[in-house]
């Protein structure tokens, strides 16, 4: 595993962590590196919890990112920040969006969302950084956005220049849709930088 950056997408289906997947595997195959890229796993279609893995370096051997060795973990809901944390290996990042999403127990009442996730996950030894992505994407013209804030935001720390990224973002995103995308980049970047 030597060489090779683990970066978990986690959130709820409908939050775009395909779109992002795929910004992110453009990112690093345009660094002439090996990338492999998961499919979701979970009910996506249903608003349940998705996972998405993207793996890159000089050779990857398999798509999954095994507890513990995340570089980065990309987190579109706080809850599910919460959920995956340990997946990061010492001294990993997670980049999350501070919207909660209630998952169906909490609409029903048959269970509450827990206080604290931020503090819970900063507690935990990794590095966070929170941004509200949603507010963000909206700033730049589109709610749908904010998974692309998201990855403005974790940019910072993968070592990867902003023109790859955005011309990751000009090759994945659907036409119509790129200048919003580049400006939600941009702002989640610089909130990120802010921390």
């Amino acid at each position: 595993m030597n060489n090779v950056y683990n970066i978990m997408i986690v959130g709820v289906g409908g939050q775009g962590s395909l779109l992002a997947s795929r910004i992110l595997g453009s990112v690093y195959m345009s660094k002439g590196l090996d990338v492999k890229v998961s499919e979701v796993h979970g009910m996506s279609q249903r608003g349940g919890s998705v996972v998405t893995y993207v793996r890159a370096g000089d050779k990857v051997e398999s798509p999954l990112v095994p507890a513990g060795e995340a570089d980065l973990l990309i987190s579109f809901e706080e809850l599910e920040a919460l959920r995956w944390v340990h997946y990061l290996k010492k001294g990993g990042t997670v980049a999350v969006n501070t919207q909660q999403i209630y998952p169906m127990p909490v609409i029903t009442g048959a269970a509450k969302y827990p206080d604290g996730i931020i503090g819970r996950i900063m507690e935990s030894g990794v590095k966070c950084i929170a941004i509200d992505a949603a507010s963000i994407a909206a700033e730049a013209g589109n709610q749908k956005a904010s998974n692309v804030a998201l990855l403005g935001a974790a940019s910072g720390i993968t070592g990867v220049d902003q023109s790859v990224w955005e011309e990751a973002i000009r090759q994945t995103v659907p036409a119509n849709f790129v200048d919003v995308n580049l400006k939600a980049f941009a702002l989640g970047k610089a909130a990120a930088d802010k921390i």
